[in-house]
Formats: structure tokens, C-alpha cells, sequence
């Protein structure tokens, strides 16, 4: 009989616990009032309905009812981390000029585990730093790189992958366009050949995107372990060629991996490990974001006769206004196209490959009343601010022409495809060249409609 008392007993001091447990989770402590919100189950939160992918172009489901029933800022949980939400614009444009002062970048486990964001190697750093890693993209990928070299080089690239695609009965443009972009990217970081290469980087990056977006279990047999084992391989490339520039440092070959080399004298903080994670994640800027876009215009385009007509009038006023029809495009011409530029734009808007971007409080944060904790997650939302109808009308209709009246304060302050602040991506000039010059080649020599691509001629 006592036994059974005592089994009551501790089940029922369980329960207590595990009641007061799932209490304190649902409330968390706050020095103020926290945003309104729901924490969901313990231990995952509100994962589950965040990660269910969303083939619409609005915003996604769970983000926008929670506005609909919270407001611009709000409350979750995600993957066991307390996190904030953000569609407010005002609040996001003021933290993205608080990096390092009340707010730091910020990676979940997954993406931490798989890019190395944590401890001395990690390149995520700010102060000298991140001004380090920023001018070496720039110097490699800016302005002044696109009018001297980048821009041709492009032109051939796209060029002849286009020719390629053409003879086939099909292709899967998403897939090729990032293996295009990923290898021409890689060709000017480390000098590397898709052709020659006993490592497919286009592939290896594939199956480390499919990983990072799933449940980070390391079991032989899920994407999360193959993701793992593929970061190994390509972590173990980059790892290689640093050596062997290191062994023959005599060769020039003019690429970013040649200028980190030279540079590891004077900057302490280049190790072996943080050059070869700054490179990986380099690599993966360049793999996605930027050819999904590309993908979603492309099927947009189909549909829309109008713009497609218009964009061919303009690229093809460019060979027209030429003194050599065959010279290669060049900066001003690229300069020179606004409607194409207007459809890159309003495919950006549309497009947005990631539900926001994430910082963590280095402080208390106050906020219309409420306040957010040290230590907290912070999504910024920056899709809801370019789907907002108080700034785009119709914000969900693809116009190229609603670039034309758009006020250019209105544009810096609601549309932030490459993000915000200092921690705006290097490489966003490169992503619009790219796709430019991809329309520019596209609409002179080919036509597209549906896929297959059929040569114009």
C-alpha cells in the first residue's frame, strides 16, 4: 500500500512540476511587458508551422495571421529559442543601424552547426572584422570590378550556357542557372573549374541546402547527415587549396583566395579555419537567393506579354545604338536599361527566399510600449514591408511599372531584398548585373515563352 502512495506521489509532484514548467515557458521573464504572442509547445515552440513551405508570393501563413491577430511585432518560440517577429518598419529600418549597439547577426543551431558561427573562426564578427570581409568582396565583386572585367565574362558565361540549354528537350532552370551562377562566382573567389574539378560544388551546395532547411538530425540516411558530410568535402577542398597557394606563392592568379593569402600577414585574425569558413559561406551567397529570383521571373514573364515585349524593345535598342553589334555589353548599357532593371526589381519584391532576417538583442530593447530581453532572437520581416499595400499597390500583382513613380526615400526605407544597414550584402550590384545581363543575352538571341528555350534565329 505505502508503495502505491509513493508512486502518487512522485507522479503527482511530476505533474506539478511539469505544469509550473510549461507555465514559466509560456511566460517568460521580462524586465517590462513582453510583445503579445503565443510560445506554442515546449521545446519546439512554433516551429512545425514555420517550416511548412508556402508557394504562395505573400507573406508566409504563420507570420501573416500572427500580425492579423498580434500586430507588427510579436512573440514565438522557434526551435527552442525565444524569438521576436518583426514586420514593423520603422522598428526594423532602426535596427538595422544598431548592429553592434543593441542588436548582433544571428544564425539557429542548424545554420550555426553547418557554417561555423561560433567561437574565434566565426566571420560573422563586427568592428574591423566584418570591414575587412566586406571590402574583399567588394574589391572582388563591386562597381569597379563589373565595368572592368565582370560584366563580359558574364556575357560569355550566360552566353554559352543559354546555347547549351537550347539543344535540350528540357532543363530544370532553377538547378542550372544556380550551377551557372555558383561556378562563375567560385571561378572568381578561388579560381576553380566545374570542368576539371573532382568536386561538383553546384551539387555538394544543393544537398547542404536541402539539409540546412531540414531537422537537424545526424542519422546516416537524412538530409541533415548528407548535408554534413558535404560541407566535410567542400570545407576539405577549400582547406586544400589554401595550401597549395601557400606552397607556390609565386603564382598570381588574381582571385579573392590570392588576395586572402597575401593579406594573412598584416590581419591576425585571417586563420586557417576563418579563411576557409569565409569562402564556404561566400560560396552559399551565391548558389540560391539570387537564382530564385531569376526562376520566379522567368515563369512570370511567361505571362505577362506586355512586359516581356517591353523588355525586348529596350535590350534590343542597346545592339541598335552600338557602333560594333558585337562588342560585349558594357556598364553603361547595363546602366542604360531602367525597365529591366524595374522587372528585376519587382521580381526582388516578389521573391523573397528567406522569411527574414536575424539579429539577437545585446540589451533591452523598448518598443511601442513593449520591451524585448537581452538574449532574444529577432526576426526582421522584410518581406512584409515589400508587400505592405500601404507602400506597394496591389501588392501582390507583378508591375515593372510601379518603379517608375516610387519615390526613392519610400524604396531604401520598404524594400530590402539584400537586406539593411552596414550588413547590406556586398555582392548586390553583382546579383542585378547578373540577372541583367542574363535577360540582356536571354532576349537578343533567344526566345522564351515556355521551356524548353528555342533559339531565336
Amino acid at each position: 500500500m505505502w508503495i502505491t502512495s509513493v508512486v502518487f506521489g512522485v507522479v503527482g509532484l511530476m505533474v506539478i512540476w511539469l505544469g509550473y514548467w510549461i507555465r514559466q515557458w509560456r511566460n517568460p521573464k521580462c524586465n517590462g511587458i513582453l510583445p503579445p504572442g503565443s510560445m506554442g509547445f515546449p521545446l519546439i515552440g512554433e516551429t512545425l508551422p514555420l517550416i511548412i513551405p508556402s508557394y504562395s508570393l505573400d507573406i508566409h501563413p504563420f507570420i501573416k495571421t500572427r500580425i492579423q491577430r498580434y500586430g507588427t511585432i510579436f512573440r514565438t518560440s522557434i526551435a527552442g529559442r525565444p524569438v521576436i517577429i518583426s514586420a514593423d518598419p520603422e522598428f526594423n529600418n532602426f535596427l538595422f543601424q544598431q548592429e553592434g549597439r543593441l542588436v548582433e547577426i544571428w544564425y539557429l543551431d542548424t545554420f550555426s552547426k553547418i557554417f561555423a558561427q561560433e567561437g574565434e573562426s566565426r566571420t560573422s564578427a563586427v568592428g574591423a572584422v566584418h570591414k575587412y570581409v566586406r571590402s574583399l568582396f567588394l574589391n572582388h565583386f563591386g562597381v569597379h570590378s563589373l565595368k572592368e572585367k565582370l560584366i563580359p565574362q558574364l556575357e560569355q558565361v550566360v552566353n554559352k550556357s543559354l546555347t547549351s540549354w537550347s539543344t535540350q528537350h528540357s532543363v530544370d532552370i532553377k538547378r542550372v542557372a544556380s550551377a551557372m551562377f555558383l561556378d562563375f562566382s567560385a571561378k572568381q573567389i578561388l579560381s576553380y573549374d566545374a570542368e576539371t574539378s573532382p568536386l561538383r560544388l553546384s551539387e555538394a551546395y544543393s544537398r547542404i541546402l536541402n539539409g540546412f532547411m531540414s531537422f537537424p538530425v545526424n542519422i546516416p540516411g537524412t538530409a541533415y547527415h548528407q548535408c554534413l558530410k558535404d560541407q566535410k568535402k567542400v570545407v576539405s577542398m577549400l582547406r586544400d587549396m589554401l595550401k597549395e597557394r601557400q606552397n607556390s606563392p609565386e603564382l598570381d592568379r588574381g582571385d579573392l583566395l590570392d588576395q586572402i593569402y597575401k593579406d594573412m600577414e598584416k590581419e591576425k585574425f585571417l586563420s586557417e579555419d576563418f579563411i576557409v569558413l569565409l569562402i564556404f559561406g561566400g560560396l552559399f551567397a551565391t548558389f540560391e537567393s539570387v537564382t530564385a529570383v531569376m526562376t520566379l521571373a522567368l515563369s512570370i514573364l511567361s505571362e505577362h506579354s506586355s512586359v516581356l515585349e517591353e523588355m525586348i524593345t529596350e535590350q534590343e535598342a542597346i545592339l541598335k545604338n552600338r557602333e560594333n553589334p558585337n562588342s560585349s555589353l558594357t556598364w553603361d548599357e547595363y546602366k542604360s536599361m531602367p525597365f529591366t532593371l524595374h522587372v528585376i526589381n519587382e521580381s526582388l519584391r516578389l521573391g523573397n527566399v528567406a522569411p527574414g532576417l536575424l539579429r539577437r538583442a545585446i540589451k533591452d530593447i523598448p518598443v511601442k510600449g513593449f520591451t524585448i530581453p537581452a538574449g532574444w532572437t529577432i526576426m526582421l520581416v522584410t518581406s512584409a514591408q515589400q508587400l505592405s499595400p500601404n507602400t506597394f499597390q496591389n501588392p501582390l500583382e507583378f508591375n515593372p511599372w510601379r518603379w517608375k513613380e516610387l519615390d526613392s526615400e519610400i524604396i531604401s526605407k520598404n524594400f530590402m531584398p539584400f537586406g539593411g544597414g552596414t550588413r547590406q550584402c556586398a555582392g548586390a550590384e553583382y546579383s542585378r548585373v547578373f540577372m541583367a545581363t542574363f535577360f540582356h543575352v536571354l532576349l537578343t538571341k533567344f526566345r522564351c515563352n515556355f521551356f524548353p528555350l528555342v533559339d531565336k534565329n
